[in-house]
């Protein structure tokens, strides 16, 4: 393939995956989140590699745009990388929303390409987050990939991004959690305070 084929296939599959998309999950997921900030309760964003970049993002939007009081372990790094030194990676996330004391008013939205997956030990470190937070009571929200794995498996709001190619997963993937976020946060039903540059002339 030329490298003017994969960029044209490129956009071509990002046009096809936002057909797919069902908008009544972005709907459900932002009646979640408009559910646990009317309540008093915390959005902790979780994620790894691109999604814990996300994650910093969405908190900064969640607290921003929509009022929500937001978090995520990954934006401090001296607790994050301590805890990892001495407890070990799969616990890291999960004892830092222990220690933020992660409760029923609470939701964890999980930013990852493949959702985790307890039997394969892959992204464990998120499974035990969600196992945390079905064991408090806490919603799950997320944007995933794949089949959704466990994330899917266990929340109550998740929104899968359709997979057209098995090799393009990642990419596809964390393109669309940044399109889908902003559409969230964005949301006539959530947003509270619009961005600066929209209310320039």
């Amino acid at each position: 393939m030329s490298a003017s084929d994969y960029t044209a296939n490129y956009l071509a599959d990002v046009a096809r995956i936002s057909a797919a998309i069902d908008p009544a999950g972005i709907d459900r997921t932002v009646a979640l989140l408009r559910q646990v900030r009317d309540q008093g309760g915390r959005v902790f964003f979780i994620g790894v590699g691109g999604g814990a970049s996300y994650a910093s993002h969405a908190v900064n939007d969640a607290r921003k745009l929509a009022g929500i009081e937001a978090y995520t372990p990954s934006d401090n790094v001296a607790e994050l990388t301590a805890r990892i030194n001495d407890d070990g990676w799969e616990t890291a996330y999960a004892n830092w929303l222990k220690a933020s004391h992660l409760n029923a008013n609470d939701a964890v939205f999980v930013f990852s390409v493949g959702g985790g997956d307890a039997e394969r030990n892959i992204s464990s470190n998120l499974v035990q987050c969600l196992q945390l937070a079905k064991q408090v009571g806490a919603r799950i929200a997320g944007i995933v990939g794949r089949d959704g794995g466990y994330t899917a498996k266990v929340g109550d709001a998740v929104i899968i991004v359709p997979l057209l190619s098995p090799a393009m997963v990642t990419a596809h993937t964390e393109s669309f959690q940044a399109v889908l976020w902003h559409c969230i946060v964005t949301h006539p039903g959530l947003i509270l305070h619009g961005p600066k540059w929209e209310s320039q002339k």
